[in-house]
C-alpha cells in the first residue's frame, strides 16, 4: 500500500546570503500553500512579486507580505471559450501563473495564467489587489498563455514603433497545448490601440508563426532577455517523427521588428557530440575580469572582454543516468553565428549578402526568413561544470574580478560552482528562478517545501519509466512521455498508460504511404514494419510497371535494386536476372514523329516518340530533322519515350528520316515509314469572297499541303486581319416571323434555302433557327440576269404533309425572300390531345413510382447513413484534396510531377538546388518581386489560360506556409482586375473564368479555407448525395460500352431501350478474406466487369476505394455444382451478331435466380504481373469484332433511318421518347430530398458560414461602394463567381476530390445536372422555359425558384454577420499552414521554370522598378539563376 500524499506541495522563497552558504545571518523565507510558478522583482523598488498556483503575492525586499490576489479556483471548462458564462460541464479548476513580468512604465504587473485559455491581466505594482484591466470577451486574439500545466511560458517586455511612435509590449515565447493557439512566438500590446485591444497579438503576417510548428515537435521555452535593440529567446524541442531527442536552441529578432523578418534560431551544443542536450535554465551577465581572461587564453571563445554578455547556460542529458552541466556561450559568438546563417552562400554570395544584410539588420521581406539552425551551424561549448544530478537554476555574480556561478538542482541544494563548498540544502526542488537583490548580497531561491512525490518527466523513455515500478509514473503512449495516470489524456483506453514492466512498450510506427493511386501506371513501393521483439521492414516494388525499356529501368531509383535484363528484355528486381545488366543501354529506336509536316522556315515544335531515348534531358546531344538542325525543348522532355525539339529553316522543299544521338554516340534513325516533309502550305482559293465588316463570316479555304505543321501553329490572315480557325463550328440561320410553334413543332418542320434542305434545331412561336445546308444552295427558279450570284433564296418552311400557307420572313445574317406556309391541320391537333392525354396518365405513373422508388431507397440508404454515423466517410488528407483539387485537371494529370512528388535533380545537385531553391522562396516573399514576377508573365502572349491556371496552383503550393501574404498578394491583384474591369470591360464578367492568374489564386484560396467546412458541415450531405446517385444509377441497367443508364438524370445518358433484366442475389466466397459468405445484389444482365465492382464495393465497404483491390486484379470463378467456370467479359463463347461481339453477361452464363441456392460466386486475388497473358488474350478478341453491351450504335441510326418513315411511324417513336423521358422524374424524385439536403448545407448562412467567404464577401462589398457603376445584381454576380461557380460547383461535379471515391461516368452526368441546377439558382437571369428548352433544365424548373430564393437569403445573411477583421482571418490562415504542409521545394522548382523561361523579361521589369532597384531583387534573381542553371551573370 502507498500513502496518500498531498494534493499541493507548499513551496517557499528563500533569501541567502551569497558570501557563504554557512553564514549566521539568518535565512529569510515565504512560504505559500501552493507551488510558486513564476517569480519577478522590480528592479526599481526591490519588491518581489510570486506567481503561485491560485494567488498573486507581493512582498518587499525582506520577503515580508505587502498584498495577496487570489486568481483561482475558478468554474472554467477545458475548451470553453470565454465569457464561461456561454460554457457547459464547469467546473472549479485551479488557476497555474504561466508569466508574470514587472511593465514599470505604467506601474503595472503583467499576470497570464491558465484559466480561460491563458488570458491575461494588468495588476497595480504597488498592490496587487488592485485589479488595473481584465477583459475576457476579446476573443482568441488576446489569449497569451496556455491552459496545459506542462507548457513552459516566457516572456520580455520591448519596445515597438507603431506609426512612428513608440509603444510597450510584451513579446511571449511559450510550447504547443493542445487548446493552445498556435503561436509560438508572439508580439502583445498593453493598451488600446487603433483596431487592438489590450493583450492583442498585433504581428500577424509574421513569417515565423506561418511555419507549421505542429504538437510533435514539443518545445520548451526556458528563458528570454533582451540585450542591445535584440529580443532572444532560449528553448529546446525535439525534431518530431520518431527521434524524441531533445536539441537546444536561442532565436534572436529585432526588438523594433514589425514582422519578424530578423527571426533566426542557432542550435547550441554542449559537450562532445552535445552530450547535454536539453537546457534548463540561463542567465546572462558579465563575465569579470578573471573568467574573461581565462576564455580567451582557452582559445575557445575567442576574444572576451570582461564587459561582453556571456549566457551562462544549465543542460541536462538524456542519455543514460541523469547528468548536468553548465556550458559558456559569448553573446558576440551568438551574433557572429546567426549572421553566418543568414548569409550562408557561396564565397562571392556571402560577401554579397553580407553586405545586404548589413544593410537590412532586421531583415527584409526579400531577405532569408525565419532561419533555423542545422547542426552542423551549431555554436559547441565544453562543459566547464558537471554534476551527476538535474542542475534546474543558475544566476551568476561578479566579486573583486571573480566569477561566481550559483547552481540550483533537483535535490534541493544551491552550490557555489567557483570554490565548491557545502552550498545551501533545501529540501526540495530549486526551480528557475534564481536571481539577486539590487546590490547581489542575496540570492532568492524558489524551491518546495518537501520532496516531490514523483518525479516521472525525468524519464525520457518508456523502458525507463515502467523499470522504475513507481505507481506514480507510467508511459502515456499517445503523448510519448512519462507521467502521472491523472495527466496522461487517455489514460482510460487499452494501452493508452503503460505502468509494469510486464506489459509492452507500444512503438506507433507510420505505415507510408498512406494511400497508393488507382492509376495503374503510378510506381509507388509500399513499406510495411513489423513490430513484435524487434521490428522489420519489407518494401515491396515492382520493378517492371512503367519500365518498358532499358532507359526506364536504369531510371528507377537505385535503392529498389532494379536491372534491365536482357535475358527477358525485361525491368526486374536484381535478384531475379541470370546475367548482369549491361552498362549502357541498346541504341534509341524512333517510332513515330508528330506533326509529319512542317513549312520551310521552321519554328515549329516536333514531338518525337520511341524508346531508349535517354534517361535524363542531359542524355540528348544532337538530333536532325530531314537533315535539318532540331533544336531540343529541354523542359519537354520524358524519359526514355519521348523529345520535342523546334526544327530549323531549309531553303527547298524536301522529304527525310528523324535521327538523335543520346549519351556517348549511340544513334537512332527512323525508317521509311517515320519521315518527315518539308513544305509550305499552298492557299487556292476562298469561299465565300465577301463579308460584313464587323466579322463573324466562316470561310472555308482550299489549297495544296494545307495540313502542314499542327493545328496550334496556325495563323491565318486576310488583309493583315486575323482570322479564327475553327475545326469544327457549329452555324445557325435565324429566321424570324410569328406563330411556328402554334403550327408544328420542330420534328414536324422542313426547311428549304433555295433547292438545299436545312436541319431545324431549334423552333420557337417568333423564332426559327436551321443549321446551313450541307451543299451551297441555289435558287428554285433562275432569273433571267446576267449577274445571278447576289439572287435571293426562298426559305420555305413547312410540315412534313401538304397543308400550306404562306408568310414572309426575314434571315438574321442572309437577304433572303422566305415564304412560309402555316395551318394548323386537324391532325396535328388530334396528335396533340392523344399526347396530352398519355402525359396525363404518365404522370399518375410517375408521381406513383417515384413514392415507391423513394421508399425503397430510403429503406436502402439506411446502411449506409450508418456507415456514415460510424464515421466512415471517405475524407481525404489535406494534401491529397488539395493536390487533386490543384493539378489533376492539369495535362498530366495523376502523373503530374506536383502530385508524384518527384523531381529529376542528379544527388551532385541536389543540396547546390535546395540551396538555391530556398532563395527563390525568400524572393518570392518580396512582394514586390512577386508582383513584377506575376505581371511580366501575364503580358507574354504565350502565356496561355492553361500556363496561368497551372502557375497559380504552383505559387499557392509555394506560399502556402504563408497564406496571410498569399492574400494579401490576392487582394493587390484582384484591386487592379476590379479596376480593368469596372473602367474598360463588363463588371458582370468579373471572376467569370479563370482568364489570369488571380482568378484562380481565389479558386485555390477557397479550395484552401473551406476544406474543414466540408469536413465539417457539408462533406456527408455531399457524400448522401453521391452514395444516393450511385445507388440508384446502380438499380437498373448501365450500358458499359456506351455509358447510358436506364435510372438517370441527365437525359444525353439516358438508355433509351426496354431492357430486361432480372435482380440476382449472388452468395460471394473471397480467398483469403476468411470463410464468410457475402450477398451481394447484381443484375443478370450486368458485365462481368460490372458484377466484378459490385462485389468489391459490397465486400471492402468499409475501405476507401484506393484500398480496395482493382476490377483487373480479381478473378470471377462460378460454381453451379462440384467444377467451377471462369467468367470472362470476353471469351470464345461471346455471342456475335455480324461484325459486332457482345460483352459477356452474367445471362449470358446462365445464372438465373432458380440456381441460387446452389451456386456460389469465388473472388480470386492474384499479383498484377499475371495479367499481362489475360490482357493480350482480350485484345486478340477485339482485333476483328467491334463490342457492345445493352444497345448496339447501329441499333441508334436504324432509328434515326425510322424518323424519316410515316407520321404514324413518327408519332409512336415520339411518344416513346416521352415514356422514356419519364424516368428523368422518376430519379429526380427520388433523389429531390437528398439534392434539398446538399443545397441547404451549402446556402445556410448564420455561425455554419466559413470566416473566407464572410471576409471575402465584405471585400467584394466595399470594392463595390467605390465604383458608381456597380449596382447589386452585379455585387451578386461578383459573390456567384467567386464562390459557388468557383468553388461548389467543382466540388460537385467532381466528389472525389473530397472523398476518396470513384466517379463512374453515369455517376458524373447526374452529378452535371444538380450542378448546372445549382449554376441556375445562383444566377439573377429569369429563365424562359419552353418545349423545346433542354430537359435538364425542365427537370428543375419547379424548384429552381426557390433554390433562388435561397441563393438570395444566404447572400443577405452573410451581409448581416459580424466582420471577419484582417486579423482574425490571418489567424485562421495561420492555423491552416501551421496544420498543413505541401511540396512546397516541388512547386518552387516547377515554379523556377516560368521565371527561367521569362527571364530577361522579368530582369528587364526589375531594373525597370525602383523599389525592385533599392532591394536588389535583380541580383537576388541573378544569383538563383547562376546557382540553378550555371547562368554567367556580370556579379
Amino acid at each position: 500500500l502507498f500513502p496518500a500524499m498531498a494534493t499541493w506541495l507548499p513551496a517557499v522563497l528563500l533569501v541567502l546570503q551569497v558570501a557563504t552558504a554557512s553564514s549566521e545571518e539568518p535565512i529569510l523565507e515565504f512560504s505559500t500553500d501552493t507551488p510558486i510558478n513564476n517569480v519577478a522583482q522590480d528592479l526599481q523598488t526591490g519588491r518581489v512579486y510570486l506567481g503561485a498556483v491560485n494567488a498573486i503575492y507581493q512582498l518587499n525586499s525582506s520577503l515580508y507580505l505587502e498584498a495577496r490576489a487570489e486568481t483561482g479556483p475558478k468554474k472554467d471548462a477545458r475548451g470553453c471559450t470565454p465569457p464561461v458564462s456561454t460554457c457547459q460541464d464547469l467546473k472549479d479548476t485551479n488557476n497555474t501563473n504561466k508569466l508574470l513580468l514587472v511593465h514599470s512604465d505604467n506601474g503595472s504587473l503583467i499576470v497570464c495564467g491558465s484559466l480561460y485559455r491563458g488570458i491575461c491581466s494588468l495588476l497595480n505594482l504597488t498592490n496587487v489587489k488592485e485589479q488595473i484591466y481584465y477583459s475576457d470577451s476579446k476573443g482568441e486574439r488576446t489569449y497569451a498563455a496556455s491552459t496545459e500545466e506542462h507548457v513552459s511560458v516566457v516572456g520580455v517586455m520591448a519596445t515597438l514603433e507603431i506609426d512612428d511612435k513608440p509603444f510597450s509590449v510584451f513579446l511571449v515565447g511559450k510550447g504547443y497545448g493542445s487548446m493552445d493557439s498556435s503561436k509560438l512566438i508572439s508580439t502583445r500590446i498593453v493598451q488600446n490601440y487603433r483596431d487592438w485591444v489590450v493583450f492583442e497579438s498585433i504581428i500577424e503576417a509574421s513569417t515565423v508563426q506561418a511555419v507549421p510548428f505542429v504538437p510533435k515537435y514539443l518545445h520548451d521555452f526556458r528563458f528570454a532577455f533582451k540585450n542591445d535593440n535584440f529580443v532572444y529567446f532560449l528553448f529546446s524541442r525535439t525534431l518530431g517523427g520518431t527521434d524524441n531527442k531533445n536539441y537546444s536552441f536561442v532565436s534572436r529578432l529585432c526588438e523594433n521588428d514589425n514582422h519578424y523578418y530578423s527571426y533566426t534560431e542557432l542550435q547550441l551544443s554542449c559537450g562532445v557530440k552535445n552530450r547535454y542536450n536539453k537546457v534548463q535554465a540561463a542567465y546572462l551577465t558579465d563575465p569579470g575580469k578573471v573568467l574573461a581572461q581565462a576564455m580567451s587564453e582557452s582559445g575557445e571563445y575567442g576574444n572576451v572582454r570582461e564587459w561582453d554578455k556571456v549566457l551562462f547556460v544549465v543542460a541536462s542529458s538524456e542519455e543514460g543516468t541523469i547528468e548536468s552541466a553548465l556550458c559558456m556561450y559569448p553573446l558576440k559568438n551568438i551574433n557572429q553565428k546567426l549572421l553566418a546563417i543568414v548569409t550562408a552562400y557561396g564565397d562571392k554570395e556571402a560577401k554579397i549578402m553580407h553586405h545586404i544584410v548589413n544593410q537590412y539588420k532586421c531583415g527584409a521581406d526579400f531577405l532569408p526568413s525565419p532561419l533555423a539552425s542545422r547542426q552542423e551551424f551549431a555554436l559547441r561549448a565544453n562543459p566547464v561544470f558537471i554534476r551527476q544530478n538535474l542542475l534546474t537554476a543558475v544566476a551568476v555574480a561578479v566579486e573583486n574580478d571573480h566569477t561566481i556561478a550559483f547552481l540550483g538542482h533537483n535535490a534541493g541544494e544551491v552550490i557555489k560552482a567557483y570554490n565548491p563548498g557545502p552550498g545551501y540544502k533545501t529540501s526540495g526542488y530549486i526551480n528557475k528562478n534564481l536571481f539577486f537583490d539590487k546590490t547581489q548580497a542575496h540570492l532568492y531561491i524558489t524551491t518546495e517545501k518537501k520532496v516531490p512525490v514523483q518525479a516521472c518527466h525525468l524519464k525520457s523513455d518508456c523502458q525507463s519509466c515502467v523499470a522504475q515500478r513507481d505507481p506514480y509514473c507510467g508511459w502515456c503512449v499517445l503523448e510519448g512521455r512519462c507521467s502521472r495516470r491523472s495527466e496522461c489524456s487517455r489514460a482510460e483506453e487499452k494501452n493508452g498508460w503503460l505502468w509494469s514492466p510486464n506489459q509492452q512498450c507500444v512503438k506507433i510506427v507510420s505505415f507510408h504511404p498512406p494511400n497508393l493511386s488507382c492509376l495503374k501506371s503510378q510506381q509507388v513501393p509500399v513499406h510495411l514494419v513489423v513490430c513484435l521483439w524487434v521490428c522489420v521492414s519489407v518494401t515491396l516494388y515492382n520493378c517492371s510497371l512503367g519500365r518498358e525499356d532499358c532507359s526506364l529501368c536504369k531510371n528507377a531509383d537505385p535503392k529498389y535494386q532494379c536491372v534491365w535484363c536482357t535475358q527477358t528484355s525485361s525491368c526486374v528486381y536484381e535478384l531475379l536476372c541470370a546475367s548482369r545488366e549491361p552498362e549502357e543501354c541498346p541504341d534509341p529506336q524512333i517510332t513515330d514523329i508528330t506533326p509529319r509536316f512542317g513549312p520551310l522556315k521552321g519554328g515549329i515544335a516536333v514531338t518525337i516518340k520511341g524508346s531508349n531515348l535517354g534517361i535524363q534531358k542531359d542524355d540528348i546531344k544532337n538530333i536532325t530533322v530531314a537533315g535539318v538542325p532540331c533544336k531540343h525543348l529541354r523542359e519537354q522532355y520524358s524519359v526514355s519515350t519521348s523529345v520535342v525539339c523546334e526544327i530549323g529553316p531549309t531553303m527547298i522543299n524536301k522529304t527525310g528520316e528523324v535521327e538523335i544521338e543520346v549519351g556517348r554516340g549511340k544513334k537512332g534513325i527512323s525508317t521509311k515509314a517515320v519521315r518527315f516533309t518539308y513544305r509550305n502550305p499552298v492557299a487556292q482559293s476562298v469561299s465565300p469572297e465577301r463579308g460584313p465588316k464587323a466579322g463573324g463570316t466562316i470561310l472555308t479555304i482550299t489549297g495544296m499541303n494545307l495540313n502542314t505543321a499542327s493545328k496550334h501553329d496556325l495563323q491565318i490572315m486576310v488583309h493583315n486581319v486575323p482570322w479564327v480557325f475553327h475545326a469544327r463550328k457549329r452555324v445557325f440561320v435565324v429566321s424570324q416571323g410569328r406563330g411556328f410553334s402554334k403550327a408544328m413543332t420542330a420534328k414536324e418542320a422542313q426547311a428549304f434555302v433555295g433547292d438545299a434542305q436545312c436541319n431545324v434545331n431549334t423552333l420557337q412561336d417568333d423564332k426559327l433557327f436551321l443549321d446551313p445546308p450541307s451543299t451551297v444552295p441555289s435558287a428554285r427558279s433562275k432569273r433571267q440576269r446576267r449577274d445571278t450570284s447576289s439572287d435571293p433564296l426562298d426559305l420555305v418552311v413547312r410540315q412534313q404533309h401538304p397543308s400550306i400557307h404562306s408568310a414572309i420572313l426575314q434571315a438574321t445574317y442572309l437577304i433572303i425572300h422566305s415564304h412560309i406556309y402555316l395551318r394548323k391541320s386537324q391532325q396535328a391537333e388530334r396528335e396533340y390531345e392523344k399526347v396530352k392525354h398519355q402525359l396525363e396518365n404518365l404522370e399518375e405513373s410517375v408521381r406513383d413510382r417515384c413514392k415507391k422508388e423513394f421508399t425503397d431507397l430510403m429503406i436502402e440508404m439506411e446502411d449506409h447513413s450508418n456507415d456514415i454515423s460510424e464515421g466512415r466517410i471517405p475524407f481525404l488528407d489535406y494534401k491529397t484534396y488539395t493536390d487533386r483539387v490543384f493539378f489533376l485537371p492539369s495535362k498530366d494529370g495523376a502523373n503530374d510531377v506536383m502530385i508524384t512528388g518527384k523531381l529529376d535533380i542528379p544527388e551532385s545537385r541536389r543540396a547546390t538546388v535546395t540551396q538555391a531553391l530556398n532563395q527563390f522562396s525568400n524572393l518570392l516573399n518580396s512582394k514586390t518581386f512577386l508582383i513584377n514576377f506575376i505581371r511580366t508573365l501575364e503580358g507574354r502572349p504565350d502565356f496561355n489560360a492553361r500556363a496561368k491556371v497551372y502557375f497559380a496552383s504552383l505559387l499557392t503550393v509555394a506560399l502556402h506556409g504563408k497564406l496571410e501574404y498569399y492574400t494579401d498578394i490576392m487582394r493587390t491583384l484582384l484591386l487592379g482586375l476590379m479596376e480593368d474591369y469596372v473602367h474598360s470591360k463588363n463588371p458582370k464578367l468579373l471572376l467569370r473564368r479563370s482568364e489570369t492568374v488571380v482568378e484562380r489564386m481565389l479558386s485555390n484560396w477557397m479550395s484552401i479555407c473551406l476544406y474543414q467546412y466540408l469536413k465539417d458541415s457539408a462533406g456527408e450531405p455531399l457524400y448522401k448525395l453521391f452514395r444516393a446517385i450511385k445507388h440508384q444509377i446502380e438499380k437498373g441497367p448501365v450500358d458499359a460500352q456506351v455509358k447510358k443508364a436506364k435510372y438517370t438524370l441527365n437525359d444525353t445518358g439516358l438508355l433509351g431501350d426496354d431492357v430486361e433484366y432480372v435482380v440476382l442475389t449472388l452468395q460471394v466466397l473471397v480467398q483469403g478474406e476468411g470463410p464468410d459468405i457475402t450477398p451481394v445484389k447484381v443484375l443478370n444482365c450486368d458485365t462481368i466487369s460490372q458484377v466484378k465492382e459490385k462485389i468489391i464495393e459490397q465486400v471492402y465497404k468499409n475501405l476507401p476505394h484506393s484500398q480496395r483491390p482493382k476490377v483487373d486484379s480479381v478473378t470471377l470463378e462460378w460454381r453451379p455444382g462440384s467444377t467451377g467456370q471462369i467468367l470472362s467479359d470476353l471469351d470464345v463463347s461471346s455471342q456475335k451478331e455480324g461484325r459486332w461481339r457482345r460483352i459477356n453477361t452474367l445471362a449470358h452464363y446462365n445464372v438465373s435466380a432458380w440456381v441460387l441456392q446452389a451456386c456460389f460466386l469465388s473472388v480470386i486475388r492474384h499479383w498484377r504481373s499475371d495479367l499481362h497473358t489475360l490482357t493480350l488474350t482480350g485484345n486478340a478478341l477485339l482485333e476483328d469484332d467491334k463490342v457492345f453491351h445493352l444497345v448496339r450504335p447501329a441499333d441508334e441510326l436504324d432509328e434515326m433511318k425510322s424518323k424519316r418513315g410515316s407520321i404514324k411511324d413518327k408519332s409512336m417513336t415520339k411518344a416513346i421518347t416521352e415514356i422514356y423521358l419519364t424516368r428523368l422524374l422518376s430519379v429526380k424524385g427520388t433523389l429531390q430530398q437528398f439534392v434539398d439536403d446538399f443545397f441547404r448545407s451549402v446556402l445556410c448562412s448564420g455561425a455554419a458560414v466559413p470566416p473566407a467567404v464572410k471576409y471575402f464577401f465584405d471585400f467584394l462589398d466595399e470594392q463595390a461602394l467605390r465604383h458608381e457603376n456597380v449596382d447589386e445584381e452585379t455585387i451578386h454576380i461578383w459573390k456567384t463567381n467567386s464562390l459557388p461557380l468557383r468553388f461548389w460547383v467543382n466540388i460537385l461535379k467532381n466528389p472525389h476530390f473530397i472523398f476518396d471515391v470513384h466517379v463512374s461516368e453515369v455517376v458524373d452526368a447526374s452529378l452535371s445536372v444538380i450542378a448546372q441546377t445549382f449554376m441556375d439558382a445562383c444566377t439573377k437571369t429569369e429563365h424562359k422555359l419552353s418545349r423545346d428548352s433542354p430537359s435538364n433544365k425542365l427537370l428543375y424548373a419547379k424548384e429552381i425558384s426557390t433554390y433562388k430564393r435561397m441563393v438570395d437569403e444566404y447572400y443577405k445573411g452573410i451581409r448581416q454577420m459580424v466582420s471577419v477583421s484582417d486579423q482574425e482571418m490571418n489567424t485562421h490562415l495561420a492555423e491552416v499552414s501551421r496544420v498543413n504542409k505541401l511540396n512546397t521545394q516541388v512547386a518552387l522548382h516547377q515554379l523556377y521554370r516560368y521565371a527561367s523561361k521569362y527571364y530577361d523579361g522579368i530582369i528587364m521589369s526589375l531594373d525597370e522598378d525602383p523599389a525592385a532597384q533599392s532591394k536588389q531583387l535583380t541580383l537576388r534573381l541573378q544569383q538563383i539563376a547562376a546557382a540553378l542553371e550555371n547562368k554567367v551573370t556580370d556579379l
